[in-house]
């Protein structure tokens, strides 16, 4: 709500009251006797835009004072946290140069070019100086000059990096900001001092490349963290230690699920091993079985397909960044699949449909390519090839609303029975880069929203954060850290259908372009089960995990009576195995608790004469002993309720 008048701008305040003040006004000088808090003012709010205290306004509009309990408040303090860190790196290491320094959602970083390396001993050198210049309160003072000047002043610097940002940005001026005798280029908003910067801590430093190309400089990430409070920091560090214990980078290879070989097959590709497998395969059968139940059909489709395929479907046009070169053959350029979409598509193609046979699903667990920056790879949750839970539904109009409903319904079933059920969902709208009409989009969107409001759930719009082709649900699952993580797509696509001719024969005898529904569940399966690993910290509900008991015998007579019970547990499909090393009994124990396995039965003499198995659980401890009957009832029961016991 812009509010400016020939050479005047008209803030209204929280308070409704409206005041006039001629262009060019400062942030600050709006304050007075109009806003009093109980916290700091650190910034102003106008409309949707954040602005420093040394800012000129560019317009008017509903003003609001930023606290620092208000929700644009921890972007600022750590975007002068990154500018902070900079400006002891350059006090302590001369000669250093700085890249890029934004915050993010959990923090903050700087990219630094030198010739060493920053080693741990240095990251406390820096944040001992990060301390000092707080405690200096060094005021943080936006100035705005002319190009030329900058590019003079980082010159004098021997900041080669700015220089080219600088140069890069349009326009005759640029914004930058002052502590001390440091100066960064920067938009902002800053914090008004650095006093206020009340907790800082440094976590990590990691190779990166300027811009994030590797054809650029190698160049350091100094990670960080920052808050107004220390008992907020002391909070994150004691998250970041759970997290660290759940991390499923650490906890694949420990518990012999996955493993990444970089110099032998690839980066970002996966190594499945047996443990890792079965997980996998139970998730994939369960999803299938699932998915039979509600109407799809089953289809499978190549790896690779000529490139004029994905001409015709838009994705070397819109999506050509994350796509492989084309592979030439017999004189044909081929192309790895992004995407299974134009595919599924082929199939529905294939013969003609008529309404009647409409909606029809396809689903697929489909392996996709896709090329993905070094320094974004991470793990099972960041890869170069995943497979997809990947299905199209094609459908009339009359059906759209209805299909959406089922998928929206499915796909918190289907969540829930892995042990998720708390969320963040968004409604990702047209981009500025799109195919199809504006009228198609703005149905599309309609219908989506409609789903989401006739079930009464919360949803937050992402203008401009759909696909190319079409507008998209997303579900954020929370895991057991209250971490988000990106799952489920729902993309209504009126575009590719008529792009790619596809028709069905409609009730009064003519071809009509049927819609086509996007839709993973999981998304990536390697993202999910990184995610299941990290959610349950590598201690599968009993349903899930690879290995559900282990009988530990405790001499070598012993493993005739656990090798008699494996088959009886066996014979029921319980996922079991003996351990009968020579190895004392309190060692076996040990390392089934640390594979997380969910039951031990330890057997003996007694339980050989009596038929029974002594019972510990991973979480729980000894549970005493129990008929051998009676377990297998017990054990069976947490499996069909996928419980997440013992």
């Amino acid at each position: 709500m812009d509010r400016t008048v020939s050479n005047q701008l008209i803030l209204e305040f929280p308070n409704g009251e409206k005041r006039e003040y001629a262009l060019g006004v400062v942030a600050r000088e709006t304050l007075a006797g109009v806003i009093t808090e109980s916290e700091p003012v650190i910034g102003l709010r106008i409309d949707d835009g954040v602005y420093d205290l040394g800012a000129v306004l560019p317009h008017g509009g509903r003003a609001a004072p930023v606290t620092p309990s208000s929700p644009e408040a921890m972007d600022m303090l750590r975007h002068s946290a990154s500018h902070l860190m900079a400006q002891a790196v350059t006090d302590l290491f001369p000669g250093v140069e700085v890249g890029i320094g934004p915050a993010t959602d959990t923090g903050f970083y700087y990219d630094f070019l030198r010739d060493g390396t920053f080693n741990p001993e240095d990251l406390e050198k820096i944040e001992k100086r990060m301390l000092e210049i707080i405690r200096a309160n060094l005021p943080i003072v936006r100035r705005l000059i002319t190009k030329e000047e900058a590019i003079r002043i980082f010159q004098e610097r021997g900041q080669k990096l700015k220089i080219e940002l600088i140069t890069e940005k349009g326009g005759a001026q640029v914004s930058c900001y002052e502590q001390g005798d440091f100066i960064d280029f920067c938009l902002g908003p800053h914090l008004p001092s650095t006093g206020l910067i009340k907790a800082v801590k440094l976590l990590s430093v990691a190779a990166c490349y300027w811009k994030g190309d590797e054809r650029n400089a190698s160049m350091q990430r100094i990670y960080g963290t920052a808050f107004f409070d220390d008992k907020s920091l002391a909070d994150y560090l004691t998250f970041l230690e759970e997290a660290k214990k759940r991390d499923h980078r650490r906890l694949g290879p420990q518990l012999d699920l996955f493993s990444i070989e970089e110099e032998k097959v690839g980066a970002g590709l996966i190594l499945w091993h047996p443990k890792g497998a079965r997980v996998r395969m139970i998730v994939e059968d369960f999803l299938k079985a699932e998915l039979m139940r509600n109407g799809y059909e089953p289809v499978y489709t190549p790896h690779i397909a000529r490139l004029s395929l994905w001409k015709t479907s838009g994705h070397t046009e819109f999506f050509r960044e994350s796509m492989y070169s084309p592979i030439d053959m017999d004189q044909v350029q081929y192309q790895l699949k992004p995407m299974n979409c134009p595919f599924h598509v082929a199939i529905y193609k294939s013969r003609l449909r008529s309404y009647r046979d409409l909606p029809i699903r396809l689903c697929e667990f489909g392996t996709v390519y896709r090329f993905e920056r070094s320094g974004v790879l991470h793990g099972l949750l960041r890869v170069r090839g995943f497979t997809q839970d990947d299905a199209h539904v094609f459908c009339r109009p009359d059906d759209l609303d209805n299909e959406i409903q089922r998928l929206v319904d499915f796909t918190f079933f289907i969540l829930a029975s892995f042990g998720f059920e708390a969320y963040e969902i968004f409604l990702s709208t047209r981009p500025e880069k799109h195919i199809g009409t504006v009228e198609n989009w703005d149905l599309a969107t309609a219908a989506l929203r409609k789903a989401l409001e006739t079930r009464g759930l919360a949803f937050t719009v992402e203008e401009g954060g759909g696909a190319f082709y079409g507008p998209k649900i997303d579900v954020k699952i929370k895991d057991s850290l209250n971490r988000s993580w990106q799952c489920t797509t729902i993309q209504v696509d009126y575009n590719l259908p008529e792009r790619l001719n596809v028709t069905y024969m409609g009730e009064d005898g003519n071809h009509h372009a049927p819609i086509m529904i996007h839709r993973a569940l999981l998304g990536s399966i390697e993202r999910f089960i990184g995610v299941l690993i990290e959610h349950y910290g590598g201690a599968f509900p009993i349903w899930l995990a690879p290995l559900q008991v282990i009988i530990i015998a405790i001499s070598s007579r012993h493993v005739e009576y656990a090798e008699s019970v494996r088959a009886v547990l066996e014979r029921d499909n319980i996922r079991v195995a003996v351990d009968s090393r020579n190895e004392k009994i309190g060692h076996k124990i040990r390392e089934a608790q640390t594979q997380k396995i969910p039951y031990m039965l330890i057997v003996g003499d007694k339980e050989a004469e009596s038929g029974t198995v002594s019972i510990r659980t991973r979480s729980q401890g000894d549970q005493g002993a129990k008929p051998l009957n009676d377990f297998l009832s017990e054990i069976k029961k947490h499996i069909t309720e996928k419980s997440t016991r013992p």
